[in-house]
């Protein structure tokens, strides 16, 4: 029976999770408007010794790889990659935007097409459509929000527009009869990261720790320093 950490930073949102045998036994998240990833190794060692095991007793170490916060998949990513390397264990690496879609997935019937969705810069977001199994329809891809955006899909099927970056998209796009916004707002967890990671476990979906990377759909992009004036 499979032991497996999992860990999520790709938002604002530090999330731990440790699942035996794909079932969840603990799980930490914590919510801060600023990014939370400093407290990983924290919530990581709570996570573990409140569940009553060891790091050693670790069969895998899971990372949701992205899209998302370009610094907080960087740490990560990197403190995942560290444990596998001091442990010696192996790396599952998750996709975001599918783990999102296992939180909701069960909700909605087999008509629905579900759309993820993570804030960007400005009217843009990260997102991906899938069906409710899971499958993709439309790939991970930095879309710009307008009122044109999503009309083809729309147009053949409701879609649920879910995470923290639909708000963006309720604004331009509540006066469609198929975009279905959930009332709650979605976060990445490690929870589903951990369930879709017993499968890739079992299926010896493992990463070469010392290449990944994560997946940051795009070029980190710096605000330059302002000029001091004096």
């Amino acid at each position: 029976m499979s032991l497996i950490l999992s860990i999520d930073t790709s938002t604002t949102v530090c999330s731990v999770a440790l699942h035996r045998g794909g079932a969840l036994a603990a799980c930490y998240e914590l919510f801060t408007e600023k990014s939370s990833s400093g407290m990983l190794t924290t919530l990581i060692q709570h996570t573990v010794q409140h569940s009553g095991h060891q790091l050693s007793e670790l069969d895998a170490v899971a990372v949701a790889k992205g899209p998302g916060s370009y610094t907080g998949l960087r740490i990560g990513v990197s403190t995942a990659k560290g444990l596998c390397f001091a442990l010696d264990k192996p790396l599952l690496a998750i996709d975001t935007l599918k783990a999102m879609v296992w939180q909701i997935n069960g909700f909605y019937p087999g008509s629905y097409a579900l759309c993820p969705m993570l804030d960007a810069r400005r009217m843009e977001v990260y997102c991906a459509v899938y069906d409710p199994e899971g499958r993709v329809i439309q790939p991970t891809s930095a879309q710009i929000i307008d009122e044109y955006a999503f009309a083809d899909r729309l147009a053949q099927q409701p879609v649920v527009f879910f995470g923290n970056g639909a708000a963006k998209c309720r604004t331009v796009l509540s006066h469609q009869p198929n975009a279905v916004f959930p009332a709650q707002i979605v976060h990445p967890s490690a929870k589903t990261v951990g369930q879709l990671a017993a499968l890739a476990y079992e299926q010896a979906q493992f990463e070469d720790v010392a290449n990944f990377e994560p997946y940051y759909l795009k070029d980190f992009v710096g605000t330059k320093p302002k000029k001091l004036v004096v």
